[in-house]
């Protein structure tokens, strides 16, 4: 396999960093070597924030009229459809998801671009009464040098949804994509070019998170920073910039539930727990990863559940699988270590718990799709975010021990609810600490209209739809005296 070299977009140029450090990138269906990354440096990260700068300060992009952003970036979603199958299986080879996926991914990332391209000459204040005589009225500015720091299971996707919503705003753009899986956002750059965009305007940074994501999140001359990640490093991006009151837009964890009623629609319920937990290999943080069904329909559901998870494929992504490969040997090791806890935490395993041998990917990392009935509640496994295929499951009496359990983590990100009595599931949804709430369904196509994020310690902001524009400008107010 031709292993591609990679380089940093800054200012327009494709260019090499300033020092000689360089990163591995791996397949992770069969842990070859496909890419040769720069491991970037404080230094190039400052010049990138200052093209940036320079880019949003003066030069043509000021000068861009929000209906000619709106074009720009409607030709990018135009250019992303018009290179769909090899986006789809750069982003397959890269993450190791299943090529339906990876289409899927490509289709959302277009999507994100045409979304914002209609919005970028919708962006408008309002007109305030206050007294006669007195015109009082707000307008909606860009921030400024916007500051994205791309996590590793959605790379294109993710980078899409954050950098379009800044660009329809008018802002700049530093990109810092994960280091395991930067390869499209390399491709979603050179479209960007492509699609004539002002040099300058968006910049792409690759290199180590404790490295050059550090020296984004802490750099003194961003406006904005966007994170989607894990609890931990989200905490250290929002300490880095609260150094320099630069806000931030969170999106993290999750241990999202999935709740059955004895009057659920069975069928599609069966049919999306599993793959709200299997999506990516479960290495998504608005998985599926809890499921609680009602006493009375506990036995039957679980065993359609345990039937469709037991018939499910397993292996390299580009074979489209039902499940494709876990990113790194790292990541496998920590799904082990949440399974060697289960016996202690009063769980079984309905089925796998443990590492799944793919023949034809000897060298890649897979786990078996997994079911674990009889924890206890307060467990670790119970609360805390696996990123695997693994389901848990929890069973419930009433309405009000349905809520308990639902909320019974520190995180809060997407419940689903399934029952045919809407009076039920609206009183339900009032109730569930979460930031998405589905209703008969999981996921909603993609949701790119819908805004997402959580409460408590699955962050804070909101990412899609019209709300995430919010996260990219900011009002001013103006009080004319007549």
């Amino acid at each position: 396999m031709n292993v591609r070299i990679l380089k940093n977009l800054v200012n327009g140029v494709w260019s090499e960093p300033s020092a000689a450090e360089r990163m591995d990138i791996h397949n992770p269906s069969t842990g070859e070597v496909i890419a040769d990354a720069p491991a970037s440096s404080e230094e190039d990260v400052n010049l990138a924030v200052t093209a940036a700068r320079r880019a949003f300060e003066s030069g043509d992009w000021p000068l861009v009229k929000p209906h000619e952003r709106g074009q720009m970036l409607l030709r990018v979603a135009e250019m992303i459809r018009e290179n769909k199958e090899s986006l789809a299986r750069l982003e397959t080879l890269d993450t190791g998801k299943p090529l339906s996926q990876g289409r899927a991914d490509v289709e959302a990332a277009a999507r994100y671009f045409e979304f914002y391209g209609g919005a970028a000459d919708k962006i408008h204040g309002e007109t305030i009464p206050i007294e006669p005589g007195v015109l009082d009225y707000t307008l909606r500015e860009p921030v400024g040098v916007t500051a994205h720091i791309i996590p590793w299971n959605y790379p294109l996707q993710v980078a899409s949804r954050s950098c379009a919503a800044a660009l329809a705003a008018g802002n700049t753009v530093v990109m810092k994509p994960a280091e395991q899986t930067p390869l499209t956002a390399i491709e979603l750059g050179m479209i960007i070019q492509q699609a004539g965009f002002v040099e300058g305007v968006v910049n792409i940074v690759l290199g180590e998170g404790h490295t050059a994501g550090a020296a984004l999140a802490s750099h003194y001359d961003i406006n904005h920073m966007t994170f989607t990640g894990s609890v931990p490093t989200g905490t250290k991006v929002m300490k880095a910039a609260a150094e320099n009151i630069v806000p931030v837009t969170l999106e993290l964890g999750g241990k999202s539930p999935n709740i059955v009623f004895p009057d659920a629609p069975m069928d599609d319920a069966v049919e999306w727990v599993v793959k709200s937990i299997i999506q990516n290999a479960g290495q998504t943080c608005s998985a599926g990863s809890r499921l609680l069904v009602h006493a009375d329909c506990k036995a039957s559901f679980v065993e359609k559940v345990l039937d469709r998870m037991n018939h499910l494929s397993i292996g390299p992504g580009e074979s489209d699988p039902d499940i494709g490969p876990i990113l790194s040997e790292q990541q496998c090791r920590r799904i082990e270590d949440f399974m060697k806890k289960v016996e202690a935490d009063g769980g079984k395993f309905l089925l796998g718990g443990t590492r799944a041998q793919v023949e034809e990917a000897p060298g890649g990392c897979y786990f078996k799709p997994t079911i674990i009935d009889g924890l206890n509640p307060e467990s670790t496994v119970a609360r805390e975010e696996v990123f695997g295929p693994v389901l848990s499951v929890f069973s419930f009496e009433d309405d009000e021990e349905a809520v308990k359990l639902a909320n019974n983590t520190d995180y809060g990100l997407v419940t689903g609810i399934w029952t045919k009595d809407v009076s039920r599931a609206h009183k339900i949804a009032g109730r569930v600490k979460a930031g998405q709430i589905f209703i008969n369904n999981y996921g909603a196509g993609g949701g790119i209209q819908m805004p997402f994020g959580g409460y408590r310690k699955s962050g804070f902001g909101r990412e899609k739809g019209l709300e995430a524009l919010r996260n990219y400008t900011q009002l001013k107010n103006i009080a004319l005296k007549m």
